[in-house]
């Protein structure tokens, strides 16, 4: 008994690092289209915003398993949360000088830490319990950081997004009093959100000071990741990831953009439903909005429906086959990319959103699903699958690129593809487990 009081207190708390790197994930994603008009960026350009918080994932992955296998897992929490504090507080200089290369190197510090802590705390979800239950509670978990980016956008639309970016042409033009005014003003609509996100991230490190946790994570054996690589189901579910972290950020990161070219923002301010429902998001008439928040508003769906899908998930997976529910939110995933990509206006919007629905277990489940059997392997294995989420450096600037030559509706079939790889991981996996279900993979 007390044992399990010990797991579901740990459980609790961990599942809050969960909803902050979900919160901060999207809110830089919010800052994007921003980006773009601030720096006059190109879509590719843009698309290395996402490369500079993913390639983190692939440097650092292995790298944070040795340090925490070095200081243990309470006080490599409290560096990653450091290294997070630390990339956000850079956020205030980039945006005071307009720089976008500290922009990059605040969001690449800010991955370092948020890496270091996925390295630790999936498995360790998955470890606070048994084996057959993994796939259930870090589906849970990962409803929490869904809970995150449900909100993020919210607060992105209406702090980053809902005032209007002045050209350089209209810069230009403006008397020196006014330009630093502008300047002024646009920097501390950066700067607010992120100082306030240091100054919570501090406090909740000074939290992990005083709080015990139990200690679930062994040391593992050496020649670990060889033995990893050799693996069949490991090298498919470590891409699985990559795919999926690529896909599920290349539609996030462009929602605004893709609801924009489809001139979205004109169709919901002349429908009073969908009017009402972005009035009632951003709390605010929409004559003041600026286009991109107004757009921006219906990407809490996007997020929110990962929400509601892992909840749904942390139930679906108890009573079914977790590769078998893998399956099916595949093809579902592959069905709403390709309703989004021959429709227009509302049809269009709504089956692209619908897609974070089906994203949901996605990553906990390929996740829980590599791991199983691998026994004292598994905090490496968990090392080898975050590396994988450098899948969300490379897929949207790719998908940036393909945007910028062939227009949003035929790029999303590089994300179809993706979708695609996931299905069949899910089908093998299914098959394998249907032959020998007593088998270690």
């Amino acid at each position: 008994m007390a044992q399990q009081k010990s797991y579901r207190y740990a459980f609790i708390v961990i599942t809050t690092l969960f909803f902050l790197w979900g919160f901060i994930t999207v809110l830089v994603d919010s800052l994007i289209p921003r980006l773009r008009d601030v720096f006059e960026l190109s879509y590719f350009q843009a698309g290395l915003v996402q490369f500079a918080f993913f390639a983190a994932f692939f440097i650092l992955s292995i790298p944070s398993g040795f340090i925490l296998a070095k200081i243990g897992y309470k006080k490599g929490i409290l560096l990653g949360l450091t290294a997070m504090s630390i990339g956000c507080l850079l956020f205030y200089p980039a945006s005071s000088y307009r720089n976008f290369e500290i922009f990059l190197i605040g969001y690449f510090t800010l991955a370092g830490g948020i890496t270091i802590l996925q390295v630790a705390a999936n498995p360790y979800v998955a470890l606070l319990g048994s084996e057959k239950g993994a796939s259930s509670r870090l589906n849970l978990s990962q409803a929490f950081n869904s809970l995150g980016t449900a909100i993020a956008p919210v607060i992105g639309a209406m702090f980053l997004l809902s005032d209007t970016i002045k050209s350089s042409e209209e810069i230009l033009v403006l008397s020196d009093v006014d330009k630093g005014t502008y300047y002024i003003s646009e920097a501390m609509t950066v700067q607010k959100p992120f100082l306030f996100i240091a100054g919570f991230i501090g406090l909740l490190a000074l939290l992990f000071l005083f709080i015990k946790l139990p200690k679930l994570i062994k040391a593992s054996p050496r020649g670990g990741y060889g033995s990893l690589l050799k693996n069949k189901m490991v090298r498919l579910g470590a891409f699985g990831i990559f795919v999926y972290v690529g896909a599920e950020v290349a539609i996030g990161s462009y929602l605004v953009n893709y609801f924009l070219d489809m001139n979205l923002a004109k169709v919901i301010t002349e429908n009073e439903t969908m009017k009402g429902i972005a009035e009632r998001i951003l709390n605010s008439d929409l004559t003041s909005m600026d286009s991109k928040a107004i757009v921006g508003a219906f990407v809490v769906f996007y997020w929110s429906g990962a929400m509601v899908g892992r909840f749904i998930g942390a139930y679906l997976t108890k009573i079914m086959a977790p590769a078998r529910v893998l399956s099916i939110f595949a093809i579902l995933a592959v069905t709403m990319l390709l309703i989004s990509i021959n429709t227009h206006g509302m049809v269009a919007m709504w089956s692209i959103l619908a897609v974070g629905l089906f994203n949901s277990i996605m990553f906990p489940t390929i996740f829980t699903l590599t791991l199983e059997g691998l026994g004292n392997l598994k905090p490496q294995a968990s090392g080898l699958l975050c590396m994988a989420i450098v899948g969300g450096a490379l897929i949207p600037p790719a998908y940036g690129f393909l945007t910028d030559n062939v227009g949003f509706k035929l790029s999303l079939l590089l994300l179809v593809l993706c979708y695609g790889y996931i299905l069949y991981y899910g089908v093998k996996k299914h098959k394998k487990i249907d032959i020998n279900p007593n088998k270690i993979i």
